[in-house]
């Protein structure tokens, strides 16, 4: 742990690997999802999205016209029927499932559907690939609020304990559950799906337009002129860009691929310590680059439990699959910056996206032809 981007030598994403491969992608409509859908086309694989509608216009799906190259199917992954009716249909090779309901202040104002997409979502997803004989990995991504979190100010390693304090957190700790049952279960014999769980820092990016998200909620205060309100200004959390989670989540794919049960489980994914950053230095950062205008303020009054330090250690990762991350802090806030004043220019959003993936799609070329093996 601890190196810059660019000290060491960083596996690169195999595009012959995905040339032509069948993935089922969960909530590709999502901001994260919307992302992986792109990538996944860009890297000439068959993608076949299965998702809500989208809920913002202004989102990467839309804006980027993510339509135009993935088959695109509505649907909700808490009904069962359609859900396996749709991976049947595909035949997928590798299963990548990122719907969720993703947001905390949202799990408190519902928390059965929260739970419900969350917990039996997974669950249904996980019982559709048992009758799928094409699926060889399984990516279950999860989160970094999993853990049980005590207020150790500790980073977390992947063994440590599920939990939850707020139904989100404890809804994707039981996804964790879930999966790890049906691994263990179902998925145990050598030629079942390796199946993992991948858990990522607070992951930002253009085309984020959630509510009670900081950059999100930043954005849409600069661009009306008013000072951002933030309700836990000294909270610290791991921040990176979503490209940099989605790198993680491929060179896992591969793997699981190529080498099976010995890449199963849970894998952490994050930036480095240094990276980990309180709410109001982000936050900070993110009004000088946009402009000299910006500004932020704390919000008065009671709020939801927010844990005070949130962290993860990605010894795992880093030396098993040779991932860093790509980007600084500071080169993470200048690429979202740039793809919300590209947006509000009126320019052309999916140039600028794909722009932007070249950023893990070729951060050195010169390293793309280095041998893929891994012990």
């Amino acid at each position: 742990m601890g190196e810059r981007p660019g000290e060491v030598e960083i596996m690169v994403i195999d595009r012959n690997f995905w040339r032509n491969r069948r993935i089922f992608l969960t909530g590709h409509t999502g901001f994260k999802g919307a992302w992986m859908a792109l990538l996944l086309t860009r890297l000439g694989a068959r993608a076949t999205g299965f998702a809500l509608v989208p809920e913002h216009s202004d989102g990467v799906f839309q804006a980027a016209r993510v339509v135009d190259d993935i088959d695109h199917n509505i649907g909700d992954i808490r009904d069962q029927t359609n859900l396996s009716d749709s991976m049947q249909r595909a035949q997928p090779d590798i299963v990548i499932h990122m719907a969720a309901q993703p947001l905390v202040r949202t799990s408190y104002n519902d928390p059965i559907a929260t739970y419900s997409t969350n917990v039996m979502g997974t669950a249904n997803l996980l019982e559709a690939c048992r009758k799928l004989p094409s699926v060889k990995a399984i990516v279950v991504v999860t989160s970094d609020k999993c853990y049980e979190n005590s207020g150790a100010q500790r980073a977390f390693t992947e063994d440590d304990r599920m939990g939850g304090y707020d139904p989100y957190s404890s809804s994707k700790g039981c996804a964790e559950l879930v999966t790890s049952a049906y691994r263990q279960s179902f998925f145990n014999s050598p030629d079942s799906p390796a199946v993992a769980t991948v858990r990522a820092g607070n992951v930002v990016g253009g085309g984020d337009w959630a509510t009670d998200r900081l950059v999100p909620d930043a954005i849409r205060s600069f661009i009306a002129g008013d000072p951002v309100r933030i309700r836990n200004p000294h909270a610290v959390r791991p921040w990176q860009h979503v490209l940099d989670a989605l790198n993680g989540y491929l060179l896992l794919s591969e793997n699981l691929v190529r080498h099976g049960h010995s890449f199963a489980g849970g894998w952490n994914f994050g930036p480095d310590r240094r990276e980990f950053l309180p709410v109001s230095s982000l936050v900070t950062k993110l009004a000088e680059k946009w402009s000299d205008q910006a500004s932020w303020t704390t919000a008065e009054g009671n709020h939801p439990h927010e844990a005070s330090f949130l962290g993860l250690d990605c010894s795992k990762a880093r030396s098993r699959l040779d991932w860093r991350p790509l980007m600084d802090t500071d080169k993470t806030i200048d690429l979202c910056v740039q793809w919300h004043k590209a947006l509000a220019a009126g320019e052309n959003m999916r140039a600028v996206t794909v722009a932007q993936l070249e950023t893990i799609l070729a951060p050195d070329r010169g390293k793309a032809e280095r041998s893929r093996s891994l012990s």
